[in-house]
């Protein structure tokens, strides 16, 4: 009985299919079709209810929460609860979803929360149409809707374990049966399924607005052979369940090479030339819209004063609502872009500095404060968390380099 309401609870989209199968046509990755058929079910559209636990389960077994999870899973537990991914729920999203309807916020929730039981404790919450009319049963936490991707959301599916293959000894006797082992878990396509828009997907200047499987699929890292890396690879090295990206300062640092060289043009004019290599990203740098990469030129005189010469944005600059691109500076892998700073300068006792900085949810920060400089016309339950976004938004920007050079004597 719980299955069938909480079925119906669950928040339904226009399919999009499957994006493995989408992407598989003509993109110029080898098909795996063990691996497209897995893919095909686990991620299939909405992920069906986990129904009734099997009945030698116990309570610690069924449970989809993912502390419960890492009661034995320790490690991957503590990378999951310090990434993204759990916070994918997170109130730059809450907020949203206190404006939309049903239908609008599962555009959202396919990927931030997507078990049909984090979107049937969602309807709950917001008293959507459709909401189941019982409470959760004892394996879905109250507290499971707010958590993001949960483990569950990768790892179970009917109440049966799934996973990428053993690099140990099976455990005979394992908790809840053992789990069933797919290679998927260790293919980019895996990830494709939230990274990934399919080809009706929303565009702005003709461009998919989450495209990075095929950005990687362009990029030399795709290449088959010992060569190739997949985005477990970077993202989860020795599956780490870590998801480092722009907001990890030392996982950017990787993921670019930088230089800076002071031109002399003649006549007091000179010329501050910032060189920025994607040389460790498998996809553009930034990949989509929401981050931005900041490079600032200065003059530095030796007396203490400094004199902004200008400031170049490396990334896909669009307006707050999405409906124009304003500019596309991002740096496809294993390709590089110059930024050049004109000034004039007097003499020869001062020096160019060049900083780069991140501001990995810039996008968002815009939406914020726009928002907020109409609050009046918001919910009061909205405001906290509108302004809580914002807080974590502008906490999230960090320095990434700081070079300098001077005339030539």
């Amino acid at each position: 009985m719980f299955k069938l309401i909480w079925a119906r609870g669950a928040l339904r989209l226009p399919s999009a299919l499957v994006v493995s199968l989408l992407l598989l046509s003509g993109c110029g990755e080898k098909p795996t079709p063990k691996v497209e058929d897995f893919l095909v079910r686990h991620w299939s559209e909405p992920i069906p209810p986990q129904g009734k636990p099997p009945a030698a389960f116990s309570t610690l077994e069924a449970s989809l929460s993912p502390q419960v999870c890492g009661q034995c899973h320790v490690e991957q537990y503590a990378g999951w609860q310090a990434s993204l991914h759990s916070k994918a729920m997170g109130p730059g999203l809450r907020w949203q979803l206190k404006l939309m309807n049903q239908e609008q916020a599962n555009r959202c929730l396919r990927c931030h929360a997507p078990l049909a039981e984090q979107k049937a404790l969602l309807a709950l919450e917001h008293g959507w149409a459709n909401a189941p009319k019982y409470p959760p049963p004892d394996f879905v936490s109250p507290d499971l809707g707010h958590q993001g991707l949960v483990c569950a959301a990768c790892h179970v599916r009917g109440h049966q374990r799934f996973g990428p293959p053993p690099r140990g000894e099976t455990i005979e006797g394992a908790p809840h049966g053992g789990f069933t082992v797919s290679t998927a878990f260790e293919d980019s396509r895996f990830c494709a399924h939230c990274h990934q828009f399919p080809d009706d997907g929303p565009r702005l200047a003709g461009k998919l607005q989450e495209d990075t499987y095929r950005q990687w699929l362009a990029s030399p890292y795709a290449m088959e052979g010992a060569g190739k890396k997949t985005c477990q690879t970077c993202h989860m090295p020795d599956r780490k369940h870590a998801w480092r990206g722009i907001h990890d300062p030392e996982m950017t640092r990787r993921a670019v090479d930088v230089s800076l060289k002071l031109v002399s043009l003649g006549g007091g004019r000179y010329e501050a030339l910032a060189n920025v290599r994607n040389s460790g990203a498998g996809h553009h740098f930034p990949t989509y819209m929401v981050p931005k990469v900041e490079l600032a030129f200065y003059r530095r005189d030796s007396n203490g004063a400094t004199h902004e010469l200008g400031r170049h944005i490396i990334g896909w600059q669009v307006d707050t609502p999405i409906k124009q691109e304003i500019a596309d500076t991002r740096i496809p892998a294993d390709e590089a872009r110059d930024f050049r700073q004109l000034f004039t300068a007097s003499g020869t006792d001062w020096r160019v500095e060049m900083v780069m900085r991140v501001f990995p949810a810039e996008h968002y920060e815009r939406i914020y404060r726009n928002s907020l400089s109409q609050a009046d016309q918001l919910p009061p339950a909205v405001i906290p968390l509108l302004r809580r976004a914002l807080a974590d938004a502008v906490e999230a920007r960090y320095e990434l380099v700081r070079l300098e050079a001077g005339v030539e004597r």
